[in-house]
């Protein structure tokens, strides 16, 4: 694909499409949508039982639509929502925020690394049909989530916030073309550099019988509930809900970052029809001259076009003129009986209205991409007001191929407003498509088993959510037994976020793979599935003393395959052989070489084998480094001490070679936590004799909170047995000849949390990327009708003192803090709209749906039912229910235990903020003491002298005042 000419300006700049998504009538996805495109299916049916009621107004004239199932379904919990925020907010936010992540998803981008980047989100919506239902509550349907819930621009505002977006965030209405203009603006906001990248389309949901009945009076819905497009039937439109995003970037950036490329946008053009015949009558000129406007920005020649997908909502005023409109500015200028081809989706889906555009563009950019035209249903008989081949127009009326697949592919979509807000896209495909795509993905080997273990990654944000994702990924993988399947596991595991629940699929044949994805959509256990949590904390690498079969290792067929294919690994041990050879008398690498065939005297030599260790453990740590996985600490026993304090920085590879070739073991550290070099603390113990000693060792690890003790060593497992919530890998495995044994142990990390890079890993990834099923969203109803649960009734911290005339009943130890615990989490639950048994103690408030207000809410609750004053900053310093019933009982039994002081904080920051202190850390350091300032309660506190200096001071005024009363 050549790159775009330097010349062209910035206002000439093409844009990719790189990622699609869509909720549409009878189709949840593109795929979908596309199937039920070119088998000519229409969506259109009777409206669900519980949308309206057959008793409302005219509710025969209404009852035909294009609807979506489960529009009260959402998964909040993976956005952090609370049910209680869920409830009050519009369905249509809640749609744009599963459309996001899936087409970010589809473009094979990773949600989290767009966070703080000008990213832009641009969304076309027009109806509040929720905010209507709210406003029938009264006064009872609103509270503290009501404004944000119901509000039109929050649509596209709050996908923005989620996923931390910092571009142009807006919602655009302009009638029924907001969404296409949505595009257009997106466009133009990245020529002009405002976004790096954009999400546009548009939603739509018909919740409300009187939107229907508005249309309907104004003269536009079809009776016979049928888009009947450019047809002699043409009566109205039938109205149709979902919605759909494309993620744009201009074409030269996605050319070199990789991306696989759609369709590309050429030009666009937004314009008005003036003073036309009426405010809602069509300009035949002004929509022709939007075409062209668009082709003179795409650099095109309106003639080159070969489709244009309609707006084509098969009204009788409507469609003739948009025909003229697009016989005047194309047709005219086409060979005479080269008709332009025209077609619109509206007759498939109904008319989405607000997001009727982005539904033409999908339509196309699949078209585009699939290099087919499908039908445009509905149409018997030409309307006798368009005379299609004076026009120089014809409809397509079954699927066919493009009319010259040899030339590039040009289309354009159009999109009017009812109040004569016109937008014309032109579309291309991509130039210089790879030939034979469609084998670029294959692999040949029809079931036959692959020449290395693959490894498919796969994570949830719960346990059912994980079910789910292997339960599509089975599917995928069952209907396209061509992909390859490393291209698969490339794709898994470098444009797939890793969420805590994780699982690792690992086979060599196809019927291992889908085996194990089986097992795992069910539940069950099965030869190649791994499964694990990733708990958060840190990585440690341990390494080892020999032990007792320490010689084993030269029976391992795992070594030479890592020696073989790995050339880290191989390059290490060259190092470390290299680094030995002046302190030794033999040579590592032809010890290795000779394996079992070894002098056993050699091997029976002290200085052989911790020398020998060295080299191994040195070179196994190296290979988890270039893996991603740099450990925040290390721990040596015995003769595994040289190599930890290399790992740690403290020693040279030379250094360390020196040591580890000596007759004798080095003097260790002690059995306190030895030296911290650079980011990496090194404990390590000398001539550890039993494992009792060690196994303190690594308490004190698991204690600084590393949660992932990976051991580079083929033997003993150090650490098992410890009792202690922590994961412990092998980064080399004994037994059987395993060669997918590095992955497999890298794949074991990284289930446990280890931050294994996959894409330094896998290496490059395929000519062309895989399109993956997207994320299984674990739905719940959540309705305005769904009432939080009614508020616990108060319940005292402690029992009431018994009368003084009575002895006091002894009260069991854990009572109190058994009551505070149930009142905490009975309040944070109903907070948060949810049932108090389902509501995980440990987790953060915030990952919990919590807002600002909520926490406020929370500890008003709890200071009543306690008769404490609790300021909001005790949320931020006990950040999970548990941690805040803990703090609250300690309060309770010594009310001596009050909050700190504004000045205690100040002094608490003093030894962060030591002049040895990074500069990292003190500005950190500052930037808290700003937030403690503002979450004091109550809000008069901050109004002294000094508070208010700090809130108004730069970060290093607050670093001079605090470095300033730590002198006093």
């Amino acid at each position: 694909m050549r790159r775009i000419a330097p010349e062209l300006s910035s206002a000439a700049r093409p844009i990719a499409v790189i990622g699609l998504s869509c909720r549409l009538p009878g189709a949840p996805d593109p795929d979908s949508f596309w199937n039920a495109l070119i088998n000519a299916r229409s969506a259109v049916s009777e409206a669900p039982a519980d949308r309206w009621r057959r008793d409302e107004p005219l509710a025969e004239d209404i009852r035909f639509g294009g609807f979506l199932d489960g529009i009260d379904l959402f998964d909040a919990d993976f956005f952090t929502i609370s049910p209680r925020e869920a409830a009050a907010t519009d369905p249509q936010q809640r749609l744009l925020l599963e459309l996001g992540w899936e087409a970010l998803e589809h473009a094979g981008l990773l949600p989290a690394a767009l966070a703080g980047t000008p990213t832009g989100v641009f969304v076309g919506a027009i109806l509040d049909d929720y905010a209507a239902l709210t406003d029938r509550l009264g006064t009872a349907g609103i509270d503290r989530h009501t404004l944000t819930g119901t509000q039109r621009g929050i649509i596209a505002n709050r996908l923005s916030y989620v996923l931390g977006l910092r571009g142009p965030s807006l919602v655009v209405d302009s009638g029924q073309s907001s969404s296409l203009v949505a595009v257009h603006l997106a466009c133009e906001s990245l020529r002009r550099g405002e976004s790096a990248i954009a999400l546009a389309g548009g939603v739509n949901l018909n919740l409300l019988a009187d939107s229907t009945l508005r249309v309907l009076r104004f003269g536009g819905l079809s009776p016979d509930g049928r888009c009947h497009t450019f047809d002699d039937r043409a009566n109205g439109y039938v109205r149709g809900e979902g919605g759909g995003l494309v993620v744009l970037k201009p074409l030269d950036d996605a050319l070199a970052d990789g991306d696989r490329i759609r369709c590309v946008i050429l030009g666009s053009a937004v314009n008005n029809d003036g003073a036309s015949e009426g405010l809602t009558v069509p300009s035949a000129a002004a929509q022709g001259e939007a075409v062209r406007a668009a082709c003179r920005q795409a650099r095109v020649s309106p003639a080159d076009l070969q489709y244009v997908e309609l707006h084509g909502t098969g009204t009788r005023v409507g469609d003739p003129i948009e025909a003229a409109a697009l016989g005047e500015a194309v047709g005219a200028v086409r060979p005479a009986g080269d008709p332009l081809l025209v077609g619109s989706a509206k007759t498939n889906v109904g008319h989405l209205e607000g997001a009727a555009g982005i539904v033409g563009l999908l339509k196309t950019a699949l078209s585009l991409e699939h290099r087919l035209l499908p039908a445009s249903l509905n149409h018997e008989r030409p309307n006798p007001d368009i005379p299609t081949e004076a026009l120089n127009l014809a409809v397509v009326r079954e699927t066919r191929p493009w009319p010259d697949p040899r030339r590039r592919l040009l289309a354009g979509v159009s999109s009017f407003g009812v109040g004569g807000t016109n937008c014309h896209v032109v579309l291309a495909a991509p130039e210089a498509l790879l030939d034979a795509e469609a084998s670029v993905d294959a692999d040949g080997s029809d079931g036959a088993p692959d020449p290395a273990p693959v490894v498919w990654l796969l994570s949830g944000r719960s346990p059912a959510a994980l079910g789910g994702q292997a339960r599509r990924l089975l599917v995928f993988a069952q209907h396209r037994p061509e992909l390859d399947p490393a291209a698969v596991g490339h794709a898994l595991a470098t444009t797939r976020t890793a969420f805590p629940d994780r699982a690792a699929v690992i086979g060599t044949d196809r019927a291992t793979r889908h085996a194990a994805l089986a097992a795992l959509a069910e539940g069950r256990t099965a030869s190649g599935l791994l499964t694990g949590t990733a708990t958060g904390g840190t990585v440690a690498l341990l390494f080892p003393g020999r032990g007792v079969g320490w010689r084993g290792i030269f029976a391992e067929p795992v070594l030479d395959h890592l020696t073989a294919t790995e050339p880290v690994f191989a390059g290490r041990l060259a190092d470390c052989a290299d680094a030995l050879a002046p302190h030794t008398d033999w040579s590592l690498m032809d010890l290795l070489r000779a394996g079992t065939a070894a002098d056993p005297a050699l091997l029976a030599r002290e200085d052989v084998a911790r020398s020998t260790l060295f080299a191994l453990t040195t070179a196994l740590a190296e290979l988890w480094r270039r893996a991603g996985v740099r450990p925040d600490a290390v721990l040596g026993t015995g003769d595994g001490e040289p190599a930890a304090a290399h790992a740690a920085g403290a020693l040279t590879l030379d250094e360390a070679a020196r040591l580890a070739a000596r007759p004798r073991p080095v003097p260790g550290a002690g059995p306190d936590a030895g030296p911290t070099a650079g980011p990496t603390a090194a404990y390590w113990r000398h001539g550890v004799p039993s494992r009792g000693p060690l196994d303190k060792a690594v308490d004190t690890l698991l204690a600084d909170g590393h949660t992932v003790l990976l051991e580079l060593g083929p033997l003993e497992r150090a650490a098992t047995g410890t009792g202690r919530r922590a994961f412990t890998g092998s980064a080399l495995r004994p037994g059987p000849a395993d060669p997918a044994g590095f992955r497999t142990a890298l794949a074991e990390a990284h289930l446990h949390g280890a931050p294994v890079d996959w894409a330094a890993v896998l290496g490059s990834a395929p000519a062309r990327r895989i399109d993956l099923p997207t994320y299984a969203f674990q739905r719940e109803r959540h309705w305005l009708d769904e009432a939080p649960p009614a508020r616990p009734a108060p319940a005292p911290a402690r029992p009431a003192p018994a009368p003084a005339t009575e002895e006091p009943a002894p009260t069991a130890a854990p009572e109190g803090p058994r009551r505070v615990r149930e009142l905490v989490t009975a309040h944070a639950a109903t907070v948060l709209g949810r049932a108090a048994a389902d509501l995980p103690t440990g987790v953060p408030f915030r990952d919990l749906g919590f807002d600002s207000l909520g926490l406020e809410e929370l500890l008003e609750l709890l200071g009543v039912d306690l008769d404490l004053d609790l300021p909001t900053v005790l949320v931020y310093d006990h950040p999970t229910p548990e941690a805040l019933a803990e703090h609250l009982d300690t309060l309770l039994a010594d009310p001596a235990e009050a909050a700190p002081t504004l000045l205690d904080r100040i002094d608490a920051l003093g030894p962060d903020l030591a002049a040895e202190t990074d500069g990292a850390t003190r500005g950190a350091a500052a930037a808290r003491l700003r937030a403690l300032l503002r979450q004091i309660d109550p809000p008069e506190a901050t109004n002294d002298g000094l508070a208010q200096a700090i809130l108004s001071a730069t970060t290093e005024e607050i670093l001079d005042l605090i470095d300033n009363r730590g002198q006093q």
